[in-house]
């Protein structure tokens, strides 16, 4: 691994591609990504965005261009050595297991156990305090004992159980896939207000969505993905709502081509 000197970006993206099988998905993308801050990266389907968030958590490695993680360019060979660099993923369906207990998907290959050897089993009571306390710390008051089935759970209880349990197993950058795109109004206000205190603590949020206006409310950069490329970058304040939207929907793209048709029918002798 080499040391990059840096300008203090935890997450640093590099003049990324990706090709899979001739076909580009990713061309020529940069992005930098600071402790403290939700960059947002918007884009309709088809974008390029799932493929990013694969490379990032260690799924795909990129066929050029460099990742630096806290200065130091590295290479990820799989998501374990994405988790141990600190970087969490919460992905678009959650991840979580309907049929078993709050605790037991808190702590789901992580398990506290007591005892020794033979005589080694789960410690479901710390379990189970562990999980509600972390709920309660972020907020979701609903969840009173740990054994109660993440079922029983609404969609934007699940997603902040799946973030929680991120930060509580120390990640530093948390990458957030369409966390809201299937929740109600009250539901995706539960996820932006755990974005927000994500950051106030100081992680690096990347938050994944098509959904300009849950982007702005959280949002302190913001990258436009289109076809694979970057579109646009730029920050809090200097787009508008309507402008974003615009730029997602390739409204820019739509607009030229508008004016070429006008001034082509103005010259047309008919």
């Amino acid at each position: 691994m080499v040391k990059a000197s840096g300008d203090g970006a935890i997450v640093r993206l590099q003049d990324l591609s990706m090709r899979f099988d001739g076909v580009l998905a990713l061309s020529h993308v940069s992005l930098d990504v600071y402790a403290g801050q939700v960059t947002c990266l918007l884009g309709d389907n088809g974008a390029g965005k799932s493929t990013l968030i694969k490379i990032l958590s260690g799924v795909h490695q990129p066929t050029t261009g460099e990742l630096w993680v806290e200065g130091v360019r590295t290479r990820f060979a799989s998501p374990r050595e994405a988790q141990s660099a600190g970087i969490a993923t919460v992905h678009q369906d959650i991840g979580t297991l309907p049929l078993m207990s709050v605790s037991r998907n808190f702590f789901l290959g992580r398990e506290i156990t007591r005892g020794r050897g033979p005589f080694r089993r789960l410690d479901k009571k710390r379990s189970n305090v562990a999980a509600v306390e972390q709920l309660r710390s972020i907020g979701i008051t609903r969840i009173h004992n740990g054994n109660q089935l993440v079922g029983t759970m609404s969609g934007g209880e699940r997603q902040a159980l799946a973030i929680s349990r991120a930060l509580y197993f120390g990640a530093r950058v948390l990458v957030l896939d369409e966390p809201t795109s299937a929740l109600g109004i009250k539901e995706a206000a539960i996820v932006l207000r755990l974005v927000e205190k994500a950051k106030a603590d100081g992680i690096a949020v990347i938050f994944i969505t098509h959904n300009a206006q849950h982007a702005i409310a959280v949002g302190d950069k913001f990258t436009v993905l289109i076809h694979g490329t970057v579109a646009a970058t730029f920050e809090r304040g200097e787009r508008t709502g309507e402008e974003i939207l615009n730029l997602m929907a390739g409204g820019e793209e739509l607009a030229e081509l508008e004016q070429e048709f006008a001034r082509a029918k103005s010259d047309s002798p008919i």
